[in-house]
């Protein structure tokens, strides 16, 4: 929908715009935000049949705030998805949110996890709120988890009922307790889909999930583990920060007045593996691949697009850069990312990859200057993700016989960010923090053991960090 209106704006709710009846919520979503908005909503509207009559609606709760699921409510779930290309906008309504929630609003999670018409549980909550430990092995030791497993276990033990539990800690907290719902209503199983950017999702939701169920209760456990699929994805479209001009733009486009639309780029891709119990939207209709093995394509899109992001989130900021078209537009920093990408080339070899045209495709989208992708929010979080995004490069080309230099540089552009930081947006930042003050010589070892122990333990690997760390500064 491409239009301009210059009458004053009208309100945005299904009572004044143009769109279908509202469907059922057969799906559900935990982790309301810009990327749910932007990608799994994109796809389940684009793949209905019958777009004047859709069957898959969604129930979307917030991973924190309240504030989007209310602005959401107060707009009947509609909002408009704004593909920012290089030379022009378009813009859509998406209406398949029915039902826009709090957090706090666990009841209806539970009411609707238990119900037989939901089929599909989706999640985009970040790599730190599976709360998981080495290896992504559940963590019963993790203090939300000991927390959760303490009230469920009493609950379960007859104390009271699960639905007087109160609201669970964790992620994971909350789906058990839906899930031990729908066991006890014999309601069928269902698929839980992770559509957030770590190696493995399906296991992390798995051991996440299955993982505190079963040290709940052992026989709900063996359920999940029977009746619950864990499906595989590889996701990607940068969502980058709405800013407040975006609003007066879809106003003056569109004529309606929406306090909540998602900028995004073009480009959208969606890659799954695994069984959906209870049926599921024809997302291939809109593009999405199912493939017998996804982890080629999430090496794929976990080095070359998110390696290459953490790369330039610390190296850029380094360098004066704040968004990632000003950092690949450095002709230093495009060298950096070219050679992390050759670096990472050499383990992609999977037929069906065209990693020379998903390198071309990406450079495309970086350079985009509309799509204002800030490198600060890309730098959060940077010890979950460096551990998926650069360590596995480096240590695929160690063992290869070669240096695996630009990968070295991507860990030594954290660290040189790092210095004299006292306070850094990190699920880990204890550790983060521990290890920052430490005197020079043995400052590195220490941050690269956040990331990698086996790494830090070999002397060549620190002195190579080391002089990388020298020469960003």
């Amino acid at each position: 929908m491409t239009t301009s209106n210059t009458t004053e704006p009208r309100p945005f709710n299904r009572s004044t715009v143009d769109v279908p009846p509202a469907p059922q919520p057969r799906l559900v979503h935990i982790g309301l935000g810009a990327f749910h908005r932007a990608h799994q909503l994109w796809y389940t509207q684009h793949s209905e049949d019958d777009a004047a009559h859709p069957q898959w609606g969604y129930a979307s709760f917030s991973g924190r705030s309240a504030d989007l699921a209310n602005a959401l409510q107060s707009q009947d779930g509609l909002y408009t998805l704004v593909e920012r290309g290089p030379d022009s906008d378009e813009y859509e309504v998406i209406n398949g949110i029915v039902e826009a929630h709090p957090a706090e609003n666990v009841s209806r999670l539970w009411e609707l996890l238990a119900a037989p018409s939901t089929a599909v549980l989706t999640i985009t909550v970040t790599e730190a709120a599976y709360n998981l430990g080495e290896g992504l092995a559940f963590d019963p030791e993790q203090s939300a988890v000991a927390a959760d497993l303490e009230t469920l276990k009493a609950a379960i033990d007859g104390a009271f009922g699960l639905s007087e539990a109160g609201v669970p800690a964790t992620m994971a907290g909350k789906v058990v307790v839906g899930l031990a719902e729908r066991r006890r209503q014999d309601a069928g199983g269902l698929a839980v889909v992770s559509c957030d950017n770590l190696s493995a999702n399906d296991l992390a939701a798995h051991n996440a999930i299955q993982g505190l169920a079963a040290a709940v209760d052992p026989e709900l456990g063996a359920w999940v583990e029977e009746n619950v699929s864990f499906v595989a994805t590889s996701i990607d479209r940068i969502t980058p920060r709405t800013e407040d001009s975006v609003l007066a733009d879809v106003a003056r486009e569109t004529g309606y007045t929406d306090q909540v639309p998602v900028v995004t780029e073009p480009f959208r891709s969606w890659v799954l593996q695994g069984e959906f119990p209870a049926g599921r939207p024809d997302w291939e209709k809109a593009g999405a691949e199912f493939v017998a093995d996804i982890e080629p394509f999430e090496r794929r899109k976990l080095w070359l697009l998110n390696g290459s992001h953490s790369l330039m989130a610390y190296a850029g900021q380094l360098r004066g850069h704040a968004t990632v078209a000003e950092a690949i537009g450095d002709p230093v920093c495009r060298m950096w990312v070219e050679e992390f990408w050759d670096e990472a080339a050499q383990h992609l070899t999977t037929p069906g990859l065209d990693v020379p045209d998903y390198r071309d495709a990406l450079l495309d989208r970086f350079s985009n200057p509309r799509i204002a992708h800030n490198l600060a929010q890309i730098a959060m979080d940077g010890s979950t993700k460096l551990q998926m995004r650069a360590v596995p490069v480096l240590k695929a080309e160690r063992q290869a016989g070669r240096a695996g230099t630009a990968a070295a540089r991507a860990i030594a552009a954290w660290i040189a960010y790092l210095d004299g930081r006292t306070e850094v947006s990190d699920a880990r930042s204890e550790l983060v923090l521990e290890a920052n003050p430490k005197p020079v010589d043995e400052r590195v070892r220490a941050l690269i053991a956040v990331l990698d122990a086996e790494l830090a333990q070999q002397e060549d690997v620190v002195d190579q960090i080391n002089e990388l760390v020298d020469s960003l500064k």
